[in-house]
């Protein structure tokens, strides 16, 4: 609570009822479980002198459970505890994450809670990445790095590495959120053709967080837009597939062997939203026999990876350790967005990112 006496003197009579007012409001406690600098905290306070923002760095669900008391109002965390006894007065909790999939048993959804996620300050580095995997693969990199480490001018060199131009290709995004919005934007610069499903097809402007100059904030840039019931015939017309969804209930191993088998054989599959979107098995299965010509993938199923798993035998599979929207911004970029959330919080405006806690996202 601010100080509880304030004197005005004949100089001060002129001081307004408002500031009045604000020296009096209460402090609003926000409680920071994740490692911010000082730099990126004292942003998050000049935010409003209302604010005490805490900060008490926690690596699971029972430490954060244990940083909580009841004066907290705000959390900004990863994990969050099973337990709620102790949290009656928290009102707001801004994840450091986009999916929630972690949090879907939790008993924190089921109560009115306010969550917001993370979503739109990845864009940037996962779309980097998913040209990294797409020009990879298409260029036949791996190829050339092993022949590089055996120190070997390969023969044939046209039926090695002859590839198709992205030109004039056409990329297909399953999900159509920030980040495939992303994704799409940079796919015009390469000339490709872009389409895409989304569940709302007559709903094109993203109305989340957006880093300014990145994507495609009014939905303009795609050729088509196919409802999810239609992603089958979509796949078909794709030399390369982007997964870029949540994973929800609906969306668990939405890329099955019917849909991996209705895809080109020519085509690649970069997969960066959760392993469990795409049925595992199937996919070594379409490798292997040719039903597609490779996959780029950073989530899987079980992770870590366990060593025994047959994606590290395959050549035609470029993974990477859960890492592409790793960026050395990352927290400069999400530290941005809870700001303005904390304005927003505070003028009583909409909260950007708010989480429909019934659907999962």
């Amino acid at each position: 609570m601010r100080p509880a006496s304030f004197a005005l003197g004949a100089s001060q009579s002129c001081v307004s009822a408002d500031l009045i007012k604000e020296v009096f409001v209460q402090e609003i406690v926000v409680l920071s479980t994740v490692r911010f600098t000082d730099v990126l905290l004292d942003k998050l306070r000049a935010v409003s002198p209302r604010l005490l923002v805490e900060q008490r760095t926690c690596h699971n669900a029972e430490e954060v459970g244990q940083a909580l008391d009841e004066s907290v109002e705000i959390l900004y965390t990863v994990y969050l505890p099973t337990d709620l006894s102790r949290i009656l007065r928290l009102k707001w909790v801004q994840l450091h994450t986009a999916g929630i999939d972690h949090l879907l048993d939790n008993p924190f959804m089921k109560s009115d809670t306010l969550l917001t996620n993370t979503s739109g300050i990845h864009a940037a580095s996962i779309a980097e990445y998913v040209f990294a995997s797409i020009l990879a693969l298409n260029r036949r990199l791996p190829k050339m790095l092993y022949y590089q480490s055996r120190r070997e001018w390969p023969q044939g060199r046209w039926n090695l590495f002859a590839s198709p131009e992205l030109r004039d290709s056409t990329l297909g995004i399953v999900g159509y959120g920030s980040i495939g919005r992303e994704v799409g934007r940079i796919a015009r610069c390469f000339g490709m053709r872009v389409v895409a499903t989304k569940r709302s097809v007559n709903q094109m402007r993203d109305a989340g967080y957006a880093v300014q100059g990145i994507g495609d904030r009014e939905g303009t840039l795609l050729d088509e837009v196919f409802p999810p019931e239609r992603l089958s015939e979509m796949l078909s017309l794709c030399d390369y597939v982007l997964v870029a969804v949540p994973l929800t209930p609906e969306t668990r191993k939405l890329i099955g062997e019917a849909e991996l088998r209705g895809m080109k054989p020519s085509a690649y599959l970069v997969n960066v939203s959760r392993g469990e979107t795409v049925d595992e098995a199937a996919l070594v299965r379409a490798l292997r026999e040719g039903w597609i010509a490779g996959a780029g993938l950073d989530v899987f199923e079980e992770e870590p990876l366990p060593s025994d798993n047959p994606l590290y035998d395959l050549e035609n599979v470029i993974l990477s350790p859960h890492v592409s929207g790793f960026t050395l911004r990352y927290d400069e970029r999400a530290s941005d967005l809870f700001a303005e959330n904390l304005r927003r919080y505070l003028a009583g405006e909409p909260l950007l990112n708010l989480v429909d806690k019934e659907r999962g996202y």
